[in-house]
């Protein structure tokens, strides 16, 4: 009886221990998954908050550019450009006619023009475009660049890349311009040699929606695009 007795407490004994022992590993694994988990976590924050910081760096950068350019533009708009022709805005027509125009300057800074404009939201044109579409982008506030066929082909591809970063520009060829390469605004115009002569900054500083334009912030899209 005793015998029995003490192999049914020994039972148990083992029995209490497996129970302590298996107890013991879900404490444990429990205690991984958490430990595992809270790594997960921290690191899932940690790349959150390293992508949050390198777009917020980026939107900074962003901001900085456009501040420095308004500043550009800004000073730039201070300056005289050196051998810049100017018209009247005053007596510059701006009637909206349906019949091609004979304007006085070659290419033309203003005047009546077409109902629609040109699209010059950075658009460049491999062919002649009509004039009284293009005046109508100028009052706009846009800048148009023009060439003949004596303009140096390696400074045609440096304007079309400054065209085509440029809202409110556009660029096209006029074979009969006097000028090998020139830059038109709403009653302002400068002939140029190249895409490096600092007038081009300029121009493009004071004359893009600039103080000339008579319809400032009036589109530069959904015009005619050739």
């Amino acid at each position: 009886m005793s015998s029995s007795k003490s192999g049914s407490n020994a039972r148990k004994a083992r029995i209490e221990e497996m129970r302590r022992a298996e107890q013991s590993r879900e404490r444990r694994n429990r205690l991984i998954a958490i430990v595992a988990s809270t790594a997960v976590v921290a690191g899932l924050v940690g790349f959150g908050s390293y992508l949050f910081l390198k777009e917020q760096d980026k939107k900074d950068k962003e901001q900085a550019a456009v501040e420095t350019d308004q500043k550009n533009r800004e000073k730039a708009a201070k300056k005289p450009i050196a051998d810049e022709k100017s018209w009247d805005a005053k007596k510059l027509g701006r009637d909206h006619v349906t019949k091609p125009v004979s304007y006085p300057m070659t290419p033309p800074v203003g005047g009546d023009h077409d109902q629609v404009w040109m699209n010059c939201n950075g658009d460049v044109y491999a062919k002649e475009i009509p004039n009284r579409h293009a005046v109508h982008s100028l009052e706009h506030g846009a800048v148009w660049v023009t060439y003949n066929d004596k303009a140096p082909e390696g400074e045609l591809k440096k304007f079309e890349a400054k065209v085509k970063a440029t809202p409110y520009s556009l660029m096209s060829p006029i074979a009969e311009q006097k000028g090998a390469i020139m830059l038109s605004a709403w009653g302002k115009q400068v002939t140029v040699d190249s895409a490096s002569d600092p007038r081009v900054e300029s121009f493009f500083g004071k004359y893009v929606q600039g103080k000339q334009t008579p319809e400032p912030g009036a589109a530069c899209t959904g015009g005619v695009a050739k």
